[in-house]
């Protein structure tokens, strides 16, 4: 096995690989760019934005979360800690195993 290798930019090697006539599709010639620019859409300050980057920073800074971009953190509930959490399994213990004895609540 022998490695070819191909000069690329004066001084410059790299290994040759075979290349294929078509690295792209036919409708796509060039590199798909999605634009900055967009239709005038209103914001909460009641200004028109033809900018995604200023339409999305006016969002962010008033603290409002564009659907699909970010993702959310998990709410965290006081029943999620590691100790609550052993209070209710040790609660439910005791419960499973006074009925497993035969006693009842008395309603």
């Amino acid at each position: 096995m022998t490695i070819e290798l191909e000069e690329f930019e004066p001084g410059r090697w790299r290994v040759r690989r075979e290349r294929h006539e078509k690295q792209r599709a036919e409708n796509m010639p060039l590199p798909y760019v999605i634009s900055d620019t967009m239709e005038p859409v209103e914001q909460v300050d009641g200004r028109f934005y033809t900018s995604k980057r200023a339409f999305r920073a006016v969002g962010r800074a008033n603290g409002l979360i564009e659907v699909g971009t970010s993702k959310l953190e998990p709410k965290r509930r006081a029943t999620d800690s590691p100790e609550h959490r052993r209070q209710i399994r040790d609660t439910l213990g005791k419960v499973v195993s006074e009925y497993k004895q035969g006693r009842r609540p008395k309603i």
